[in-house]
């Protein structure tokens, strides 16, 4: 093969049992991977440089088709079942060795980077892929080495993408023609049957979440900022209720938007780059993101665009809903220097709660906070998900990422709990979802009542209002806040009929009582006890 690039690593591809003829492509920059891609008919330049990509019938994750390999090394401190679904290591070797001779017939393109901004806790990957805006992708995605590191970068895990490769799901025990899976022992991730990037950057994500806590480092799905007195507060919240939005305030200084972790000294984030929903992104609420998506060096998948003008049309869902931006951490403004901040002093669990019964805002207790993180709360409405209908449909992740967490969630929850007491943190939850009545009825909360509610916590603004305890989970909700409308944080008094709120909240509480039996019998009575009752 023929190795090309300044920055070619001296432990190549041999080593990874790869062979060919074709050339192979080394931590190459936008420019050339931008080259590559139109010229391979791949992307197109949208208006102002962003390259805008198609992902094809996988426009998200493929949760069914993602598998955790049964090995020595693993299999007993894996939470296997629905979420850790589980493959032979003989049907990991087939699929391993159908990717070899796959890349043996394409020109490749290697990316060595860290996962993690911490010299102490980060891994390196090596992600290798025919695909050249993949490659960018997670260029842009994780952490690039400086260039001194490249020449004797060590791979300890290794990335095989092979999106066009679509494996016989008889011969090798899948679901599909997709599949997505990690070897903890053999420290290898196979990628088949699916462009979606984000199952790239997802793996490295679930490597962490299972290394980490060993180390005694809670690793988390959430975004981080630091404000101006160096107060750090972390983000949790699952796809659509507001993480990247919120987490990108021009007041304070971001960290990162989705994936870190938290050790004894620090939040540190585990990633270079952010990958942001856009499609509805408005340029007046979300200035900072929106711009990323006129930007060079940004991936932009599904995109609308218009091929004579170039101009991007950020409202069409025809391709998918879940369109998104793929940019460096650096395209946003006040970022933080190496993606590191202090232990956090506030930490918000956001919720997009479309049956319109949650508080705009509440502080909970620690008993309450591991109890709303096993739970993962938020809710799906329709246009957000194939076969949605009218009705919103409650969604419970633990950790809020349970499809990332190899380990049960009471590890995390545990560390979690800890790590609070340890810090002394206060925790809030934030509903960004709707009010007045459910999803179809009342409202989306205005985002500057969500923003100017998470200023007056971060600042201690809150701190000296009165609170009420809600009387179906139990906990505290500010009477006032400068900026907010006080009308808005009674939930019931927004709904034309409280009657109707409350037979909406005993629902709710219900979904919330069934989905935590689960949990039950690895927490102790206070955290089952800081549940909601009816």
């Amino acid at each position: 093969m023929k190795n090309i690039g300044k920055y070619k690593s001296s432990t190549g591809l041999t080593q990874h049992n790869i062979s060919s003829d074709k050339d192979v492509f080394w931590n190459m920059g936008a420019e050339i991977l931008y080259e590559h891609t139109i010229k391979l008919g791949l992307g197109i330049v949208g208006k102002g440089g962003a390259l805008v990509v198609e992902t094809g019938v996988h426009t998200g994750r493929s949760a069914n088709d993602k598998f955790m390999v049964v090995e020595d090394s693993s299999k007993d401190s894996i939470w296997w079942g629905k979420v850790n679904a589980s493959i032979s290591e003989e049907n990991f070797d087939k699929i391993h060795k159908q990717i070899l001779t796959y890349f043996g017939e394409r020109n490749l393109y290697v990316q060595d980077l860290y996962g993690g901004t911490d010299p102490a806790y980060r891994i390196n990957v090596r992600a290798i892929s025919p695909s050249p805006w993949h490659s960018l992708f997670i260029r842009n995605l994780l952490v690039r080495p400086d260039v001194a590191e490249l020449a004797d970068f060590l791979p300890e895990f290794t990335i095989l993408h092979a999106p066009e490769l679509k494996v016989n799901p008889d011969e090798v025990g899948t679901n599909s023609e997709t599949v997505v899976t990690i070897n903890m022992g053999k420290k290898l991730v196979l990628i088949a049957g699916t462009s979606y990037a984000g199952e790239m950057k997802k793996s490295v994500f679930s490597i962490l979440n299972y290394l980490l806590p060993e180390k005694g480092i809670m690793p988390m799905h959430c975004s981080a900022n630091i404000g101006k007195d160096g107060d750090t507060a972390i983000f949790f919240g699952l796809s659509g209720t507001g993480k990247t939005t919120l987490s990108a305030d021009p007041e304070r200084m971001l960290i990162g938007d989705d994936e870190h972790g938290w050790s004894d000294t620090s939040v540190f984030n585990f990633e270079g780059g952010c990958y942001a929903k856009v499609i509805r992104l408005s340029e007046e609420a979300e200035p900072e993101i929106y711009n990323t998506t006129r930007m060079f060096g940004t991936v932009l998948e599904n995109v609308i665009i218009d091929p004579d003008t170039r101009e991007l049309d950020l409202d069409d869902n025809s391709k998918a809903e879940n369109t998104r931006a793929a940019y460096p951490i650096t395209s946003i403004p006040g970022t933080t220097e190496g993606g590191v901040g202090g232990p956090p002093k506030n930490i918000i669990m956001l919720t997009a709660d479309a049956f319109g019964i949650m508080p705009p805002i509440a502080r909970l207790t620690p008993e309450q906070a591991m109890y709303h993180f096993l739970s993962g709360y938020t809710a799906k409405v329709a246009g957000t998900e194939k076969g949605l209908g009218k009705e919103p449909v409650a969604a419970f992740s633990a950790c809020f990422g349970a499809p990332f967490m190899p380990r049960h969630p009471s590890v995390y929850g545990n560390l979690l709990r800890k790590k609070i007491a340890a810090n002394e943190v206060t925790c809030w939850l934030v509903n960004t979802g709707w009010t007045g009545g459910v999803y179809g009825v009342g409202h989306r909360m205005p985002i500057k009542y969500t923003r100017a509610l998470l200023h007056g916590a971060l600042d201690g603004t809150l701190n000296d209002v009165e609170f009420r305890v809600d009387p179906n989970f139990g906990f505290e909700i500010p009477t006032s806040c400068p900026g907010v409308d006080s009308a808005v944080l009674d939930p019931r008094g927004t709904w034309e009929n409280g009657e109707d709120y409350d037979k909406k909240a005993a629902h709710l509480v219900d979904l919330f009582r069934a989905n935590f039996k689960e949990y039950e019998e690895h927490v102790d009575d206070s955290v089952k006890a800081a549940g909601p009752t009816l």
